[in-house]
Parts: C-alpha cells; structure tokens; sequence
C-alpha cells in the first residue's frame, strides 16, 4: 500500500499538503464562537422569513449590507455556516450551498454563459452534466465541445474566441482518471477562459484546486462532504467576486437547500477527514486486493501503479479515494450482476461517499437504456463493477468480495 509519507514526498508546489487543519476547520470553520443558550452546535433556523424593527433597519440592512437573512431563498444562518466550513476547507474566498450537485453547476453555467457562448467538457464528466449541456443549454444557444479525457491538445483545438469555459472532473467516474491541473488552468488562462473543476470525488481532503488558480470548484456535498447518504447538497467555491452573479441567480431560481439538511451537512462535515482517512485506506486495500485477484481482468483505481494517471494521482493528491471501478475477467453481464447480487456488505445503489459501502453495475444502474454503442463510447462494458468503499473493516470488505468472486 502507498504510504503517506510516500505520496506527501512527490507533492508540486501548490498542492495540498499537511492535514493537520482539516479537522479543525471541519468542526470550526464558519461557526461564532459564542451560540444562543450558550449551546455547543448552532440551532435549527426554520424560519422562511425574517423580519426586521423598524424601517430604518431596512435602509440600513441595504445601503450597508448588514449581516443579517431577509428571506429564505437568499439566505439562511445554517447556510452562512456550512459556506463558511466548504470556503475554509476548499481555501476559497467563498462558496455558494445548492441543493444538490446537479443543481450547483447548473446555476454556475447558467450565470456565467449567454446565446453564442461555447464551452468544452472532457468526456468522462458526469453524464448528467454533459446531459444539462447538450440537451438543454442547447436550446437557449449554448454550444456544448466534448474531447477526449486529458487530451489538452484536444481541448485547446476546440477553443475559440467564443469559448467561455473549461469543465472537467479529477478524478472522473467511474474511470478515476486524474487531470494535470497545472497544464489545465494553464490552457485557460492563455486562452482567458474560466475553467472548472469537480472535485466530488476527490473532496478538500485530497484535492484543492483552488491552489493551482482553478476558477471554480463543485462539489456534489451529497457525497464525501455530507458522508451519511441522508441528505443532497451541492456547492461551488470561488472568489467572492466571481461567484457574485451565482448567488444572485441561485436566489432568483429558489435552488436552496432546507435548515435541516444543512444542519445534516455541517454535522456531517465535523467528522470529514476522520472519515475520509478510512475512506481513503479503504479504497486503496480493496484495489490492490482486486489487482491481484484471477477473475478480475482490469482495476481503475488512481492509488495503483497501473492507472494511466497515477503519476499525476501522486502529485496532485494526498490520498486517492473510496471508490474503485473493476472488470470481471470473461464475465457477460449476468455473470456480472451475479458477483454484485453475492455480496453481503455493500449494499446495491447509486451513489458514493458514505459510511456504508455501495455497489452497481453501471451498466444496469446509469446506462441501461443507452444503446450498445454509446456505452461503448463512455466506456461502460458488460463486466463493469462500481464500488464505493465506506468506512467498514478493510478485510470485512475483502473477504466478503473474495466470496462472491469465487462462488
């Protein structure tokens, strides 16, 4: 397994480095010091509007921009806080709380692209963005680029003087693939074109793109950052300055989220790089062990040697994940759905980033009804297993794999 001190020796400047604040911003960040009934955790604001003494505070609160809520849509104290909390642990000026990632960078392209606007995606980004784009972003005359995963050269060719920004995921899903964020932001800025980043699967743990001069980061909070599966969240976290038009629009389009899921997100948040160390050891224990199983034909996994993209892995990031994506050797996809339905700790779902452990074939879950063709073209064969590592014994999850491996 790679050790830490291992990864930490081969960090670039700029990249993360010691951990040793996360967990103090994670449980501190954004909160006042002093809290009502002198409680330790902030209370549940349910309010959907608040009001104000007299006429005068509302002049006041407008010509001055006192720190204050006047209605739910543009504001909640629970929202201050946990935008405080992913501002601090992303290293940003700010960050923006939607209510949940699809909605995150949908109100971000929505604020900052207009009629004749162009963009360009990598093409392992999530599928439903991509959707967003084609489909929808379309139609209001947004022209919508997909290049080949890492290909800069690519990337560059689809520039022009009309493109506006730069999206890409590191590391992607389900593929893993890290990008070189360094050449990324440095095509942007020599072509003055925004560039994104979605670092959900990576989190603030292991990832700050904000370092590398990225000029927004998403993250679906749904994941990692909430890390119970009991709630969807998203966030963007940018300059102050930059994100001024996104929180203007997300309050004009109502996508907030309620008190007490950011209540759930924050409490969820105390515990992160606890979480995320687990996570991360996970990850790495289940991909070596799927490496060196006969049935196993192909383990994407950033942590591994094998990954196409692990030297960038290595230098980029401080650990690698929970989620490891693998191919059954010689397997159609009933043998493979098989495998899935054998295990006994994981159960079967969508999504990742929780305490309890999931599993999927992509191919069921997200592509069933793409044809043959298309899940060729995304990369999404037969014999496909997803797995997201939670925070569960590492040998538990081994030897339960081991079972429905040889059964």
């Amino acid at each position: 397994m790679t050790s830490s001190s291992d990864q930490q020796a081969s960090k670039k400047p700029g990249s993360i480095g010691s951990a040793h604040d996360t967990s103090t911003l994670s449980v501190h960040a954004g909160e006042a010091r002093s809290k009502p009934s002198d409680a330790v955790t902030d209370a549940i604001v349910c309010s959907s509007t608040f009001t104000f003494d007299d006429s005068q505070s509302i002049i006041d609160f407008i010509e001055h921009k006192e720190p204050r809520e006047e209605y739910g849509r543009y504001g909640n104290p629970n929202e201050k806080t946990v935008e405080g909390k992913l501002a601090a642990l992303d290293a940003g000026e700010e960050a923006v709380v939607f209510s949940s990632g699809m909605a995150a960078i949908v109100g971000l392209l929505m604020a900052k692209l207009n009629a004749g606007d162009e963009i360009v995606f990598f093409d392992q980004c999530y599928h439903r963005s991509r959707e967003f784009c084609f489909k929808h972003l379309s139609r209001f005359g947004v022209v919508t680029h997909q290049v080949p995963t890492g290909d800069f050269a690519a990337m560059e060719a689809a520039i022009n003087d009309r493109t506006k920004m730069l999206v890409s995921e590191s590391p992607t899903n389900p593929h893993l693939t890290c990008i070189d964020l360094e050449q990324f932001v440095a095509l942007g800025k020599a072509n003055e074109v925004e560039t994104l980043i979605d670092a959900t699967l990576a989190t603030p743990y292991n990832i700050r793109p904000l370092d590398y001069a990225v000029d927004y980061v998403l993250h679906s909070a749904t994941k990692y950052l909430g890390g119970h599966n009991d709630l969807l969240a998203g966030s963007i976290t940018g300059s102050s300055e930059k994100l001024e038009s996104v929180r203007n629009l997300r309050g004009i389009m109502g996508g907030v989220n309620s008190p007490h899921n950011l209540y759930l997100l924050q409490r969820g948040l105390k515990t992160f790089e606890l979480r995320m160390e687990r996570h991360n050891e996970n990850g790495q224990a289940i991909a070596e062990f799927l490496s060196e199983h006969p049935r196993i034909e192909h383990v994407y996994y950033p942590g591994l040697e094998s990954h196409p993209t692990h030297d960038v892995a290595r230098q980029t990031m401080r650990g690698f994940g929970g989620l490891v994506t693998f191919l059954v050797r010689d397997a159609d996809w009933r043998q493979t759905a098989d495998i899935v339905d054998r295990v006994t700790i994981p159960r079967i779902g969508p999504s990742l980033g929780g305490v309890e452990s999931l599993i999927e074939q992509p191919l069921l879950m997200s592509y069933y009804t793409q044809t043959p063709e298309n899940r060729v073209k995304f990369g999404i064969p037969d014999n496909m297993i997803r797995m997201a590592c939670g925070i569960e014994n590492a040998q538990d999850l081994i030897d339960d794999l081991q079972q429905a491996l040889e059964s």
